[in-house]
């Protein structure tokens, strides 16, 4: 017979005797001097652990299990330490590589880690200062780490944090090893009995390594590898913007090294800050996000925009309107979609091919379009799972196999270039879309122009998407409950439009409008497809970073001839517009 669970102001009593920092120790003595414990959230931290997953761990900033806070990060380190012990002889000697950005307690929890790593006898190679998300996965790759941590919660809120784990090959973990360390952090003690060293004793052992400008120089040194091109026009005008965030110092020292030396950051966004004071939300696809930076780029006349997300692993894009664009329209954010598609497509055509046997790599919810291209030019196109874990370690499968791997991405302003990083990074992305603004602009021609030829060869591919936020344990269940109803109710057609097929990643089964079923090869998701019948497609899935579920929605017209691309746009906007409304017509 199961033993029942404490009741929550005692597993809430006990926690905090057993956590070990006094500050979120306070937080729950002062939740539990409340006599009504529904009036506090205190229900909610206790409702579970934070699951570590998709990124390692991630959640808003607090005292208890289901938040994120020292204690946690103290069991987490532990569990990490035992299982990279088990998995390498040499673990001590390689070490784990420690980076962090600029949110609240990052290099509290960064150093934490480094003292429990330490005292389990292994190197952590600990950054001196806040660095973006791509050059700590690059560190893992250039030191032969076994592992690698970022303390970030990369363009969450400010209230959130996280611990992103890579493994020794410097890409995030995948199954079986992120259910492998979530299980030796579940076997860790209490947060008070996880062994630690000081800082002092650490370093003074050798156990606490510093990282910094040597590593920062060999990170920009390969992003210069990864030029297409030399020429083009470098003395356009840039405005870039960090979001608050940590990239600001390594971007504009990487397109300096480039030839692009008119580069302006947003001044107001300039140097990292937790509290993103200029933004309701830190990242860049989100609504008036990009505010400052446009103000800037016309006062400038500018012409590219540029902006990482505070971590500096996404990259988002805006461009001039065209002249034919209503007044005061200003400047065009292009879609992760659209850079992803530009980017692939300038590598594949502009770039020698250094191999018969390219590939190209794009996560299942962004746009097949890359898929149509790859086709068209002879390339091995593949989609993975959502989440650059799949795209990075897929990547090095198709690299044994004799495969040269030319780029990857994700609708969410995720890209990665060769084998630089095995992530996405904003930086090497934001040098690379200038460099292809350069060439583009000496040959009179702008993003815009190359995106109407693109289209006119290859059909006019156009993709939304609907977020709908629920949070808390109450806003899981939710979510879970529209994923479920969507897998029962099995639509037959969705605005108009018959649904030929419907992948269910969670069944590990296609099921078509006649039956028939064919088992899907990729990783067991909870990710449900409903092909649409002209080549149309809605997918849903439950984000593993974030209290949302997401719908995506892909529509694809041909450009007629002599028609222009506004018109095929239209028709496909449209279409999609139509399809949002009937999807969402149907959840619960």
């Amino acid at each position: 017979m199961a033993t029942p669970d404490p009741p929550l102001r005692e597993r809430a009593a006990r926690w905090a005797a057993e956590d070990p920092d006094p500050a979120t120790r306070a937080e729950l003595l002062a939740l539990l001097e409340e006599a009504d414990l529904s009036r506090t959230d205190l229900a909610d931290r206790f409702a579970g652990t934070l699951e570590f997953g998709t990124a390692g761990l991630r959640g808003v900033l607090g005292a208890g299990p289901n938040r994120m806070n020292r204690a946690v990060v103290l069991r987490t380190s532990l569990g990490l330490a035992r299982h990279v012990a088990e998995s390498f002889g040499d673990a001590a000697a390689r070490g784990i590589v420690i980076g962090y950005d600029g949110r609240r307690y990052s290099r509290e929890f960064a150093e934490d880690a480094a003292l429990v790593f330490a005292a389990a006898g292994i190197t952590a190679r600990l950054f001196t200062h806040p660095v973006p998300t791509p050059v700590a996965s690059f560190a893992v790759k250039e030191l032969r780490a076994v592992a690698g941590v970022m303390v970030t919660a990369s363009h969450n809120p400010p209230e959130y944090n996280g611990y992103k784990v890579y493994w020794a090959n410097s890409a995030q973990i995948i199954p079986p090893t992120d259910g492998a360390i979530a299980a030796a952090i579940a076997a860790a003690p209490a947060a008070n009995e996880v062994p630690r060293l000081s800082m002092a004793e650490a370093r003074d052992r050798g156990l606490v390594t510093d990282l910094g400008a040597e590593l920062e120089e060999r990170y920009l040194a390969t992003v210069r590898t990864l030029a297409v091109s030399t020429g083009g026009d470098r003395t356009i005008t840039i405005v870039y913007t960090p979001m608050h965030g940590v990239g600001d110092a390594l971007a504009r020292r990487a397109l300096a090294r480039a030839g692009f030396d008119r580069v302006t950051s947003v001044p107001e966004q300039q140097q990292p800050d937790g509290a993103f004071p200029t933004v309701a939300f830190p990242n860049p696809e989100e609504k008036g996000a990009m505010d400052l930076a446009f103000a800037l780029a016309r006062t400038q006349g500018a012409h590219l925009v540029l902006a990482n997300d505070p971590d500096a692993d996404r990259l988002a894009v805006a461009v001039p309107a065209r002249a034919s664009a209503p007044s005061g329209t200003g400047y065009v954010q292009l879609t992760g979609n659209q850079v992803g598609i530009l980017l692939g497509h300038y590598l594949l055509t502009e770039r020698p091919a250094r191999s018969e046997r390219r590939t190209v790599l794009a996560s299942i919810v962004s746009s097949p379009m890359l898929g149509t291209i790859a086709a068209a030019l002879g390339v091995h196109y593949e989609e993975t799972l959502t989440g650059f874990k799949w795209i990075a370690n897929r990547a090095m499968q198709l690299e044994a196999e004799g495969y040269a791997f030319v780029f990857g991405y994700e609708e969410a302003l995720g890209y990665t270039v060769g084998s630089a990083v095995r992530d996405k990074d904003g930086i090497s992305a934001a040098v690379l879309v200038a460099e292809m603004c350069a060439v583009l602009r000496s040959r009179d021609a702008t993003l815009l122009d190359e995106l109407d030829a693109i289209y006119r060869k290859y059909g006019v591919f156009v993709s939304s998407q609907v977020n709908l936020t629920r949070k808390g344990a109450s806003g899981g269940e939710e979510i879970a409950r529209m994923m479920a109803h969507l897998r029962a109710s099995s639509p037959r057609s969705i605005g108009g439009l018959d649904v030929v097929a419907m992948s269910d990643f969670e069944a590990g089964a296609k099921v078509a409008a006649d039956g028939t079923t064919t088992r899907l090869t990729l990783p067991a998701s909870n990710v449900l497809v409903f092909d649409l019948a002209g080549g149309s497609r809605i997918i849903a899935r439950p984000s593993g970073t974030e209290p949302k579920v997401k719908f995506y929605f892909d529509v694809r017209e041909v450009v007629r001839e002599g028609e222009p691309v506004e018109a095929a746009e239209l028709r496909a906007s449209q279409t999609g517009e139509a399809l949002r409304a009937a999807f969402q017509a149907l959840l619960p």
